[in-house]
């Protein structure tokens, strides 16, 4: 009786426990109806490339705006369009910082709430970011995550009435790296045990990204936080997403301003070049004036770019019902 006393305690703890985390949900995070948006664990038991540590999670908050360091248990939060807006087409977010910290509110967040006006569903992605005191191996951390990420999508297709054909990628600075090398390393997934899924994009959405790893064209910090401070040039031709385009990279659209004191425009300049190679579908929008980091809004210009992804989105078939 005690064995079996003992036995039901165990279960209601599980089940409690499997309930909670099914139920997170993170701050700052609201939808546009103002409800909390429920955040998934991106891996169900262990989390590939990881080691106990004593790295834990901190938040904070820059201009106002929530940002994330020092990850070890990536999410995806969810937002889910208005029924009847809703077209079956999804985005996973990336949201930048240097790979030393994620943007989270106003390159996650505040983009999937304007994405959700569109129909599309948001996933918003909470990625680890490159540490040695936690994973054995920090370059591929964060694509392991963005590869999982179109694999949960996928496989969350269903439950969310998606189209597992219209799951793009967004990624914003360094953000737009890894969106830009999960666009260019599909074919070869990284893990010991990938699995068949696809994690090839449907699309690309890149705002101001970090895309080559070149002494002439990197973000330093991205590119120390990334490889470490002395990189072999292997490992610079890897992760340079330029030189890793083929004609099966997945359709793009870019966004840059001229004067980016952080990231060159020439990082999104040279993409496009390797794309139009390669006869891959591309648009790109230069601002003059608008500098590094802008999110939704760059100040410098009444034109809004959401307006002219939602124009891109349209014309290829992806705001389709």
């Amino acid at each position: 009786m005690q064995k079996n006393t003992l036995l039901l305690a165990l279960g209601l703890l599980s089940l409690t426990a499997t309930t909670h985390l099914r139920a997170q949900t993170a701050p700052g995070a609201t939808t546009a109806a103002g409800t909390a948006a429920p955040v998934l664990p991106l891996y169900t038991g262990s989390i590939p490339d990881s080691k106990p540590s004593q790295v834990r999670e901190t938040s904070e908050a820059s201009n106002g705006h929530p940002s994330i360091a020092n990850v070890v248990q990536p999410t995806l939060t969810v937002f889910v369009p208005d029924r009847a807006k809703a077209n079956g087409t999804s985005v996973v977010i990336c949201p930048g910082g240097g790979y030393s910290r994620l943007a989270i509110g106003h390159e996650g967040y505040d983009v999937a709430k304007r994405l959700n006006e569109l129909g599309v569903t948001a996933f918003v992605l909470k990625y680890r970011l490159p540490n040695g005191q936690s994973q054995p191996d920090k370059t591929i951390a964060p694509l392991l995550d963005a590869q999982q990420a179109l694999r949960m999508v996928r496989q969350l297709a269903p439950k969310y009435n998606l189209n597992p054909e219209r799951i793009g990628m967004m990624g914003f600075s360094a953000g737009g790296h890894l969106a830009a090398t999960a666009g260019t390393h599909f074919a070869q997934p990284v893990g010991d045990n990938p699995g068949p899924a696809s994690v090839r994009p449907a699309f690309l959405v890149l705002l101001y990204p970090v895309i080559s790893f070149s002494d002439s064209l990197m973000h330093k910090g991205s590119r120390d936080n990334l490889l470490s401070a002395t990189p072999t040039p292997d490992q610079v031709r890897q992760y340079s997403a330029e030189m890793q385009v083929t004609a099966q990279t997945p359709p793009t659209f870019l966004v840059h301003a001229e004067d980016d004191p952080a990231v060159p425009v020439q990082n999104s300049l040279v993409f496009y070049q390797a794309l139009s190679h390669h006869k891959v579908p591309a648009e790109m929008h230069l601002y003059p004036k608008g500098g590094h980091g802008f999110g939704l809004n760059n100040t410098t210009t009444k034109d809004q770019w959401i307006d002219r992804l939602q124009n891109w989105l349209d014309a290829n078939g992806w705001l389709t019902k």
